[in-house]
């Protein structure tokens, strides 16, 4: 699922919202995302950054997701793949320090400058390596394309602000 939208705002201010996890929640577009908590601006592939979460059909409501940093093209492109720590998985019972379990879901934005001041976004939001095992709990996707131009909206809002 893609959506693309033009921003008022250079691609390195743009990437630069995106790159830093606290404007995460003002970007969301299902209202989930809650606040960063390491408040660690994203530098690479591979790094791991955590995000508090609300859903009101999660048992805890309240959870934690880690997400590691799948694309760190600047300021062309950034992706994250949300995963959770198994410990903050309901009815996990093994080591706090078990390995991250990533779902197979993937948050990419391509960015494309038009310009000194503006800057081209697609959002995807990519499922298709979702185990079938997961996709028996959750369905994919789990909402509709209309969160993901909201997103796109949202991420406008910041970086025009900037």
């Amino acid at each position: 699922m893609s959506v693309s939208a033009t921003v008022k705002a250079p691609v390195d201010t743009v990437f630069a919202v995106l790159a830093d996890p606290t404007t995460h929640e003002a970007i969301d577009g299902t209202g989930w995302v809650r606040e960063s908590r390491d408040g660690k601006a994203l530098t690479e592939t591979g790094q791991i950054f955590r995000m508090g979460m609300y859903h009101d059909n999660h048992p805890d409501k309240h959870y934690e997701m880690a997400n590691r940093v799948e694309v760190f093209e600047p300021p062309r492109a950034i992706a994250w793949q949300p995963g959770a720590e198994p410990r903050h998985i309901p009815g996990y019972q093994g080591p706090d320090d078990a390995p991250l379990d990533f779902g197979g879901w993937i948050w990419r934005y391509d960015l494309e400058p038009v310009g000194d001041d503006r800057t081209e976004v697609t959002l995807t939001y990519d499922w298709s390596a979702v185990p079938r095992e997961t996709r028996e709990h959750i369905q994919f996707p789990p909402f509709d394309v209309s969160h993901l131009d909201s997103s796109l909206r949202h991420l406008s809002e910041l970086a025009q602000a900037r």
